[in-house]
């Protein structure tokens, strides 16, 4: 029987490689969200002196907060040149609310999407949001620490970016009549701190917070009853019961505002009270006006 006689191929006529697999993009993230559970199961993740874990914040609570910021208040951010690229500065802003204080996540948010190296804020917070359970964690992990001078000093020194809102629960909890407003900025304690970390203090307006949740009454014995600052009623809460939470999709303005200079002043400057109250005063009415020029730009409430 004659033996078959194997004929070779002509190179054009060798059979092709197969095509390289192409990972999907679904692939990827699931590779990606298994790593970060197995960092977080072992322990192999960093956070710094106040909690702050960077990775956390960055894979899920940024995502989150990113929809709102882009999809459903539509930010607009000016003034973003004013934030120093790589040393700390105070941002000095007004507060509202009602129901959710999301003026500083959302402030937050738009200095991490709109700096070029995608620098977090560093929020300073009052007591109860630290006393709440999960939410004084979670407020921890995601940088925020207590509202006081030392730990605003530290972080100043560090070159943070910080984040203050003067007017408290004053701020959050005003009647929607005496909207964009601004309350009392308590003792100035905001500015001795950057007086004596010579940190430059940024003056910032946030439009479109008042229309979250616009508060028509304050039910004061429900609040002390439950130990509240307030307790808010507006169109739509508590009467809708947990629709009643969800934010009205105002449209969102930020403008940071040009910086207010300390390094000249120098750190014995935060011992005199004229000059503290001066720059209180000066941060507090730069940041009402830029309020009235916005409201005053803005076509309506929720465009």
């Amino acid at each position: 029987m004659a033996e078959a006689r194997i004929i070779p191929l002509h190179p054009d006529q060798q059979p092709a490689e197969p095509p390289a697999r192409v990972e999907s993009e679904w692939e990827r993230r699931a590779a990606a969200g298994l790593a970060f559970l197995r960092r977080r199961i072992t322990g192999d993740y960093d956070v710094d002196e106040f909690g702050f874990d960077p990775e956390l914040t960055e894979s899920t609570v940024l995502p989150a907060a990113r929809q709102l910021y882009r999809n459903w208040f539509r930010t607009e951010v000016t003034g973003v040149q004013h934030l120093p690229a790589d040393s700390g500065a105070l941002i000095v802003a007004n507060h509202a609310g009602g129901l959710w204080a999301l003026d500083g996540v959302m402030t937050a948010t738009a200095v991490h999407e709109e700096t070029p190296d995608h620098r977090f804020l560093r929020m300073l917070g009052a007591d109860l949001v630290f006393t709440t359970p999960v939410l004084g964690q979670l407020a921890r992990k995601t940088g925020s620490t207590l509202a006081c001078n030392p730990d605003a000093e530290r972080l100043l020194r560090s070159g943070e970016l910080v984040g203050v809102w003067p007017e408290g629960f004053k701020g959050i909890g005003k009647p929607f009549v005496d909207r964009y407003k601004l309350q009392r900025f308590g003792r100035g304690g905001f500015v001795s701190a950057a007086l004596r970390t010579g940190a430059p203090i940024i003056p910032t307006a946030i439009v479109g917070s008042e229309e979250i949740h616009p508060m028509l009454g304050n039910a004061k014995t429900i609040a002390r009853v439950l130990g509240l600052p307030y307790f808010p009623l507006t169109p739509t809460f508590p009467w809708l019961g947990p629709l009643g939470l969800i934010p009205l999709p105002s449209k969102w303005h930020i403008e940071f505002g040009e910086p207010i200079e300390t390094a000249g002043y120098g750190p014995e400057s935060a011992e005199d009270p004229m000059l503290v109250f001066e720059l209180t005063d000066r941060v507090r009415e730069q940041i009402q006006s830029s309020l009235y020029r916005l409201l005053m730009q803005r076509r309506s409430v929720w465009h």
